[in-house]
């Protein structure tokens, strides 16, 4: 370990909510602490708070009296940057402006001694541009906590481009002593958290823009279908519409407007009528005093079919022959063509694979699940020409299953699978591009999002050619290059074992159900 010793002074600065979170993590970890900010009334009340939280600690039982005493003995107020001196890890929070932070680095770089380290804690400025114009840039790096820094355990330990290996060391070595959960990351747009997360909104937004589903609906099937704590319009309310998008233009703007990273119309019209969540009382939903929570659209009583023909391999849904068997759905399975499930009535339950029900004659798709078994609800998607009967069927078989059913439009990709598929390609792509390890990624997701898995963990389980041909199929249909699958993705199949050219259409889905039509079918031979 090369952590900076207990001894060693941390300074903070920036006494807003994020800095007095930091300085708190420091100050619990065995620091002298020192809160600096342009207003020393405004450092002054920064280490009050922190004290008063300690002492609320040691009241509740969760510190000891001693070390509550002790930690308030280490906290102080700067006078000024001289103050700072003797201190070994700098930590600045403040406005999120690079002309500010630059010139407020360039006056702590005269003070502190040459192998003092120097953090940012910016969430969507480039580390690198941050570091510029230093005399000592090595020592240089990113910390990003995340809100509430005493509680949420992930701190992205950012590499500049001049970064020295050792700094980055040093820093994550001490985070970690701090009883923290550090992932390290390359000085890329938005790190690793604020990178990958992106499509977790952006879809979200694009189905309801499509017209597909409200969103209520949505946050509903991505909760309990997809197995995601929050859905993206309700976080979005909570983080402010305005703060979320405005990471979102920044990543975009960063990527050179690419279009993997397109912000939403729908949030800037949000943005712009001041509907920006909880903080004003209005943002996807309405807050206070008697708001009526919107509920998520959810189907009525259906019968359910008594017998089913699974043809294929139904792959990632592959647990639904169990389960509708002990439902006392009577099963047969075959092995030949598919995927899909033959209902009665002759229609076919297919898993969403980027393509749409208009397509083929009588198709109903249902969308990917976290667990199956576990999952509460279920969405299903079809189109005017899915007769009444196999829809009827398709509702019934997962109400029986113990499901609540929404409808939605006929979205390729539908809601939970074409988020996944999005995840798990920006992150073959940061992972091709040397941003994080897959460890680091999926770790980042699970603490800093609260992901039920790491994107890396749902590509391993959905399997090497899942999210390709998904996304395949999608950019067929929704051209611009928003979907195109990226080079990393691709590779990553064949790195895995994929056989040929196989590997970019390997599953059929509704093509081998009823033929679709014949112009498609040749798009899927040809890729």
């Amino acid at each position: 370990m090369t952590a900076i010793e207990r001894s060693g002074t941390v300074a903070v600065i920036g006494a807003g909510t994020m800095g007095q979170g930091i300085a708190q993590v420091a100050l619990l970890a065995g620091h002298r602490v020192l809160i600096h900010d342009i207003d020393h009334d405004l450092a002054a009340a920064g280490a009050a708070l922190v004290r008063e939280r300690v002492e609320r600690m040691a009241a509740k039982g969760r510190l000891d009296r001693a070390g509550a005493e002790d930690a308030i003995g280490r906290i102080a107020a700067a006078d000024g940057l001289a103050a700072l001196a003797d201190a070994a890890l700098v930590i600045e929070a403040v406005v999120e402006d690079v002309s500010v932070k630059r010139a407020l680095f360039a006056s702590v770089e005269a003070v502190v001694a040459q192998d003092a380290l120097l953090a940012t804690n910016t969430s969507s400025l480039s580390v690198t541009e941050l570091a510029a114009g230093l005399a000592h840039p090595g020592r240089f790096l990113g910390l990003h906590f995340f809100n509430p820094a005493p509680l949420l355990p992930l701190v992205e330990v950012v590499s500049g481009f001049a970064t020295d290996p050792a700094a980055a060391e040093r820093a994550y070595d001490t985070v970690l002593s701090w009883g923290k959960t550090p992932v390290r990351c390359a000085d890329t747009p938005g790190f690793i958290v604020n990178r990958i997360a992106r499509p977790f909104y952006a879809e979200a937004f694009a189905v309801y823009e499509e017209q597909g589903a409200d969103p209520a609906t949505i946050d509903a099937v991505l909760r309990e279908s997809g197995g995601f704590k929050m859905g993206p319009f309700q976080l979005t309310d909570l983080i402010g519409q305005d703060v979320n998008e405005a990471v979102t233009r920044s990543v975009w703007e960063s990527f050179f407007r690419s279009p993997k990273f397109t912000p939403s119309l729908a949030q800037r019209r949000l943005v712009q009528s001041g509907r920006l969540g909880r903080k004003s009382g209005q943002g996807w939903f309405p807050y206070g005093e008697g708001a009526e929570v919107p509920a998520p659209h959810t189907a009525g009583p259906e019968e359910a079919p008594d017998k089913v023909t699974i043809v294929g391999d139904l792959g990632p849904a592959a647990e639904l022959a169990e389960l509708l068997e002990e439902a006392g759905i009577a099963v047969t399975a075959t092995g030949q063509g598919g995927p899909y499930i033959q209902l009665p009535g002759e229609g076919q339950l297919v898993l969403a694979d980027g393509k749409t029900a208009v397509e083929f004659a009588d198709v109903v798709y249902f969308d990917l699940a976290l667990d199956y078994r576990g999952a509460t609800r279920i969405a299903l998607s079809a189109s005017e020409d899915t007769t009444e009967r196999t829809l009827a069927e398709a509702i019934g078989l997962f109400q029986r299953l113990g499901k609540q059913v929404s409808v939605i439009g006929d979205v390729p990709g539908m809601i939970v699978a074409r988020t996944v598929a999005m995840l798990i390609d920006l992150t073959a792509d940061a992972l091709a591009r040397g941003v994080a390890t897959a460890e680091d990624i999926d770790t980042a997701m699970r603490l800093g999002v609260n992901y039920p898995l790491g994107p890396a963990e749902w590509h391993d389980r959905l399997g090497r050619d899942w999210a390709y041909d998904l996304l395949h199929h999608l950019d067929e249909r929704c051209p611009g290059g928003r979907y195109a699958p990226s080079l990393a993705l691709f590779k990553l199949g064949y790195a895995e074992g994929a056989d040929g050219a196989d590997g970019a259409d390997g599953a059929d889905g509704a093509d081998g159900a009823d033929g679709g039509d014949d112009e498609a079918d040749e798009a899927e031979e040809t890729g």
